[in-house]
Parts: C-alpha cells; sequence; structure tokens
C-alpha cells in the first residue's frame, strides 16, 4: 500500500513518528495478508526504493520477523510468530478457559489430565488436574520437557508448518545427539493420521495426547491424559480419545467465543 493511502486509512499517528519502523510494520502487515511479497512488492507496498526495501527485509530477518524462501526469492513470516502467538494464547489465559472443561475430562476419564504449550524446542505443561484414584498419576505443572520426549510435544511438533518443524528439528538434534530422526518423523506422520500421540513412559505410565486449534485454524497447545499403562490400554485407548476429541472441540469453541468476546 503506498504511503499516502496508508495515512488515509490510518488516521492514528503518532506525535514523533519513526519511518522505519513504521514502514517495518507495514510490511508485516502486508505478508498477513499476501503471505509472501516479492522485494519490488514490498519496495511498492511502503512507497521506497528496493535497495530500501532490501535493507529493511534484511534487518527483519536478522531477527527472524520474515524468511526468504530460496527458490523463488520471496519474503514471508518468520518462525518468530510462532513464539509471539504462544504469548498471545496465554495472554489469553487458556488456562481459564481450559480449567472447567479439563476438570470434566478429568472426571470422566478419571486419570490426570495436562494443558501444554510449545516453547521453542520444549513443551511446558501450565496446568493440570488429577484424577481421583489412589494411584494416578502427579500434577506436572509448570514441567518443561524436550517437545520430543513426551507424547504432547510429539502432537504439537505434529502440526508445526514445515519449515518451522525442521528449524526446531535441526535445534533438538544439535542438543540430543542420541536423537533417531527418521523415527521421529514416522511417529509425527502416524500421529497426523490418527488425530493423537502416545507414549509409553519407563515408569510404566502411558500418555495420551492431541492438540488444540485457535479460531484461526493454529495450533497453540496440547491435552493429555495420562495413567498408569494397566489402564491405559490399546483397547480403552479410542474410547479416551473420543472424549479428549470432545474436550479439544470444548475449548476450541471456548476460545471463539472469547475471541470475539
Amino acid at each position: 500500500m503506498p504511503t499516502n493511502e496508508f495515512v488515509e486509512k490510518n488516521s492514528k499517528q503518532p506525535n514523533y513518528p519513526i519511518s522505519s519502523v513504521g514502514n517495518a510494520l507495514r510490511l508485516l502487515l502486508a505478508l498477513k495478508d499476501q503471505r509472501r511479497l516479492r522485494l519490488s512488492d514490498a519496495a511498492r507496498e511502503i512507497g521506497v526504493s528496493t535497495s530500501t526495501a532490501h535493507r529493511l527485509l534484511a534487518m527483519m530477518q536478522s531477527f527472524d520477523f520474515v524468511r526468504q524462501e530460496k527458490e523463488s526469492k520471496t519474503y514471508m513470516l518468520g518462525p518468530v510468530f510462532l513464539d509471539v502467538g504462544l504469548k498471545a494464547v496465554k495472554n489469553m489465559d487458556i488456562r481459564s478457559l481450559a480449567r472447567p472443561i479439563l476438570t470434566d475430562l478429568a472426571a470422566r476419564l478419571d486419570e490426570t489430565v495436562h494443558l501444554a504449550v510449545l516453547e521453542g524446542v520444549n513443551v511446558r505443561y501450565v496446568f493440570s488436574v488429577e484424577g481421583e484414584r489412589q494411584l494416578r498419576v502427579a500434577d506436572r505443572t509448570g514441567q518443561v520437557l524436550p517437545a520430543h520426549s513426551s507424547a504432547m510435544g510429539r502432537a504439537l511438533l505434529s502440526d508445526l508448518p514445515t519449515h518451522r518443524l525442521n528449524e526446531v528439528l535441526q535445534d533438538l538434534t544439535a542438543r540430543d545427539h542420541s536423537l533417531d530422526l527418521d523415527s521421529l518423523m514416522e511417529e509425527l506422520d502416524r500421529i497426523r493420521n490418527t488425530g493423537y500421540a502416545i507414549n509409553a513412559r519407563p515408569d510404566d505410565v502411558t500418555s495420551l495426547a492431541m492438540t488444540v486449534q485457535d479460531p484461526d485454524g493454529r495450533t497453540i497447545a496440547a491435552i493429555n491424559a495420562a495413567g498408569p499403562s494397566s489402564r491405559m490400554t490399546k483397547q480403552g485407548q479410542k474410547q479416551i480419545a473420543r472424549h479428549m476429541h470432545a474436550a479439544a472441540a470444548q475449548i476450541e469453541e471456548a476460545l471463539r467465543i472469547g475471541n470475539q468476546a
């Protein structure tokens, strides 16, 4: 959008505008709407020369706000927006929205359930409700684990866009040289096909997890049900998955309503 059109459509201008910051923000808004921009398109959007647009995009790329496709040379939003999106979810307090739903889910399953979000290459447990049985899985709220090591982490990884997944996997393999990348990729494919992830831990605990999406269809969190493997049998996993699908749908509906309020 040329500069004069932008001014007309945005009457609330700051008293002391900084043109370079304004241009960067306008490019981000353009990328949100158009998904991809060529250098010439970017220059035209903000009414500057291609050399100026190139310097601006290079700076934005250095902070991961944009990235450039090698083949097409087009620019698109960068991976930093995944982390920004997750922090926005926290500001919406997804825990408050999910609390009654997960409390009901824990009562239905009589197992411990958790809510978690992806933070870089890790998964953070942000809320849980314990089951009432004498033998149950403990609350893991606040724990941070490598994403590939848990059912919720793998469920979240399976929903990442390809470019973001590749970046996370590269970081994970750099940190854990024993990571079997081929096996992990096969597991992520299985999760995409079945709609949920399963993790059988060495301490005889089995976890079943699936993701939750925001109103725009972006994966923002995961929920799980965890219990002794003797109760989380293959026969019962499909029934557990049905209850969890219903709970995930309820959380997504609560997010949609909250987004409209």
